[in-house]
């Protein structure tokens, strides 16, 4: 009895030292460009490299308001390669969220897989894209921190 008791107590510790290495309950909520929230005239690459490593199972938001009068209908695409990316090329981008989908608590994105996730607006034909409207998390374990 005392030997399968003792490894039970071994297995336990071996399970919470690898949920704390993959992070399971350290996951952050990041809302996209903080106070800025999504929206054109604003760099993201900038932002993603200056204030966000992004880790397994993080999430991101993004908040935007319903088009207006006063402020320009935006969304979100998620690109399919570095090269749609790069040249915002939206031939084969999956819309995530539409112009109204970011109001309220917004649109969340998990970055649930160890790969390149590129995120860019697609609106007025990729213009907010090329003026920096677009970015890519790379998310690490958090042991990379």
């Amino acid at each position: 009895m005392k030997m399968a008791l003792s490894i039970n107590v071994a297995q336990a510790i071996v399970l919470l030292v690898a949920a704390s290495l993959l992070g399971v309950s350290q996951a952050k909520t990041v809302v996209v460009g903080g106070n800025k929230k999504w929206r054109s005239g604003f760099n993201y690459t900038k932002w993603a490299f200056q204030n966000n490593p992004f880790h397994i199972n993080d999430k991101l938001v993004f908040k935007y308001g319903a088009p207006s009068k006063s402020s320009s209908a935006v969304d979100v695409y998620s690109m399919p390669d570095l090269y749609s990316y790069m040249t915002c090329d939206f031939r084969r981008a999956k819309l995530l969220a539409g112009a109204r989908q970011g109001s309220g608590v917004g649109f969340t994105v998990a970055l649930d897989q160890l790969r390149p996730y590129y995120f860019a607006c697609g609106q007025s034909h990729g213009l907010y894209c090329k003026h920096g409207m677009k970015f890519f998390a790379v998310p690490s374990p958090r042991w990379f921190k």
